[in-house]
């Protein structure tokens, strides 16, 4: 059930010094590939003969994986990445790019853009049934969420703070 949670008060058990990459299963590398450099304009390497390594604006990694059960999975549209664009016009400027490209790089599903969660974007489902995100937020996306605490629900001096 959803609800505000606590702040743990203990140290973590492990030295984490950052979070490096996830992983995504794609179907065929090369379609994939071409996708993530064309598309995306995501910098990709290929660092096995059924993975590469995909990267855009900083050090956190995508492996993506050539598997046969890629085609059997289907990633949940809450599981997506987020892609981030320089304003609200080339939000709407995407949205038509890849409209007018959906069958030749394979595009499943594109919804249209809309103000969400202090956001405005779309999502796509590409070749490999993943979803992204593309939208716009400010600079450093997500970050600005860590640097003010009226965004956190459980930082002190918050009313769950206050009830304990």
């Amino acid at each position: 059930m959803a609800g505000i949670t606590r702040r743990s008060e203990k140290e973590p058990l492990l030295k984490t010094r950052f979070l490096s990459h996830g992983t995504l299963e794609v179907v065929n590398l090369q379609a994939s590939r071409r996708f993530y450099e064309e598309v995306l304009g995501l910098e990709v390497i290929q660092h096995a003969p059924i993975g590469l390594l995909v990267r855009l604006g900083g050090d956190h990694v995508y492996v993506c994986v050539e598997t046969p059960k890629a085609e059997q999975h289907e990633m949940p549209l809450l599981g997506h990445n987020g892609i981030d664009v320089g304003s609200r016009e080339e939000v709407d400027d995407a949205h038509a790019k890849l409209s007018a490209v959906r069958e030749e790089y394979g595009i499943r599903k594109l919804t249209r853009p809309v103000d969400q969660h202090g956001t405005y974007a779309f999502y796509l489902q590409d070749l490999d049934r993943n979803w992204w995100e593309i939208g716009h937020l400010p600079p450093g996306g997500h970050s600005f969420r860590f640097q003010d605490p009226k965004y956190d629900l459980t930082a002190p001096g918050t009313a769950e703070d206050a009830a304990e």
